[in-house]
């Protein structure tokens, strides 16, 4: 009997067989005093067995990572599955309370989490609407904020801190086909605005990006196919006869007549680092950006093309994207300092791919972008970091002044460890590390919670 690869479920990217919880973890160096509440991280962790020929990496159950800091101590790590529908019933247990959307958004939300309006959330593209979780990281129910949210969600609302508003570009597989969802959501966690958008074929849009002025709509080449989804597959393909392009949606408007449509490159963007409007009206958008994407690879997002980090700059008086290249290398997972969302930054965050053994991930990137410099941070032979989050520092004003949380893989002794370092030494030596009771699989986003 042949043995199927599947590079999505071997080595780190491997599910974990069970949930536990560990407290007072070993800690080498020192977890800086102001940082008070959670790190967070989502990702697959499918339950049972799964076909390694048609398994797609976005598909797992959801398990949310959990480590809570105080008073320079690093108190537990949790895991936990996000007990949606489909989870719950391969555990064993009721089925958590709360609104569906659509049968694909009824398993547990698997891509993001974060704190919003006193809730802690987990989050999915394409048809789920988040699920609220306890501080402990176990599953309340189903929100769709109060009645508010029409259909489903993101993964990726952007933060508006000068509003203190989330803003998302939605879509529901397979209700809504013919157009997505501009979301806005209040300070309160209710729906203040829905604005429909019509679109073709279906694209699988992500993330999104926001402005003072615009929040951005990434159309591109990616969209539903009709014969993967009849065989249950994951059912977005590679599809070269949609046109790129990106929409620029005034956030003033009730309808999307007003929608500035750009031309694009033909290539995906799952995430942008961060936009702004130049003083002349064109909108910057750095982003990590693939030549292709579930061109030959069915299973997940890396067998087609190395992500790059680019800036695509649009016009929108002309209707055209430029495009420059910042760096050749593997750029994925990008953050940003959150105070500057919406406005120019400086610096960039980013994971990188793999190096000296290491799998999938490998060093951390620091961009400079009024000097074009790309730092590089290597985590050590065979030990990879994921995405990085960045936490102000209290007080600071500069923008670089604070702390990253990367998640680090070690494929030596295949275990992980959660390592602050100071982002302004970024190069220099840890501030600490955090010794996990286990290895955390390869996943997706995170968060940082304070308390």
């Amino acid at each position: 009997m042949t043995t199927i690869e599947n590079l999505y479920l071997s080595g780190n990217a491997a599910p974990v067989p069970d949930e536990i919880t560990a407290e007072n973890l070993m800690v080498t160096g020192t977890i800086p005093a102001e940082l008070e509440g959670r790190w967070l991280r989502n990702g697959p962790n499918p339950i049972g067995e799964v076909d390694p020929a048609t398994h797609h990496w976005f598909t797992g159950n959801g398990m949310v990572h959990g480590v809570r800091l105080r008073g320079g101590r690093a108190e537990w790590y949790r895991n936990r599955w996000v007990r949606g529908d489909r989870e719950a019933e391969a555990l064993g247990e009721p089925a958590p309370p709360g609104p569906r959307r659509s049968e694909f958004g009824s398993a547990g939300p698997n891509t993001s989490v974060g704190g919003f309006a006193g809730k802690t959330w987990a989050m999915v593209e394409a048809g789920g609407v988040p699920m609220t979780l306890t501080y402990e990281l176990d599953t309340i129910a189903y929100d769709d904020f109060g009645g508010t949210l029409p259909n489903g969600f993101t993964a990726h609302p952007k933060f508006d801190p000068a509003t203190r508003e989330l803003h998302a570009v939605c879509y529901t597989w397979p209700d809504l086909v013919d157009h997505v969802q501009y979301v806005v959501v209040g300070p309160e966690g209710r729906v203040t605005k829905v604005v429909d958008v019509p679109v073709p074929d279906m694209p699988m849009i992500h993330d999104m990006s926001l402005t003072p002025s615009y929040a951005v709509v990434y159309d591109l080449p990616v969209t539903v196919d009709i014969e993967l989804a009849m065989q249950e597959r994951f059912p977005f393909r590679w599809n070269p006869d949609h046109p790129a392009r990106v929409g620029l949606l005034p956030r003033t408007s009730d309808t999307a007549d007003d929608i500035i449509w750009c031309d694009a490159p033909m290539r995906y963007v799952y995430h942008p680092v961060n936009a702004y409007e130049t003083d002349d009206g064109q909108v910057v958008l750095d982003v990590c950006a693939y030549d292709a994407m579930f061109r030959d690879d069915l299973n997940g997002p890396f067998g087609d093309a190395t992500p790059t980090l680019d800036r695509w700059t649009v016009d929108p008086v002309a209707r055209l994207t430029k495009t420059e290249r910042v760096d050749d290398r593997f750029h994925e997972f990008p953050r940003h300092d959150p105070r500057v969302a919406t406005r120019r930054h400086r610096f960039g965050y980013t994971a990188g791919g793999p190096v000296d053994g290491s799998d999938l991930h490998g060093a951390t990137y620091k961009t400079d972008y009024d000097t074009g410099t790309v730092t590089e941070r290597r985590h050590g032979p065979g030990r990879g970091g994921a995405e990085p989050v960045f936490v102000p520092r209290q007080g600071s004003t500069a923008e670089d002044d604070g702390w990253l949380l990367v998640l680090v893989h070690d494929a030596n002794a295949d275990r992980s460890d959660l390592v602050i370092v100071d982002a302004i030494d970024f190069t220099g030596a840890e501030v600490a590390r955090i010794e996990l009771p286990r290895r955390v699989p390869h996943g997706f986003h995170g968060a940082w919670v304070p308390d």
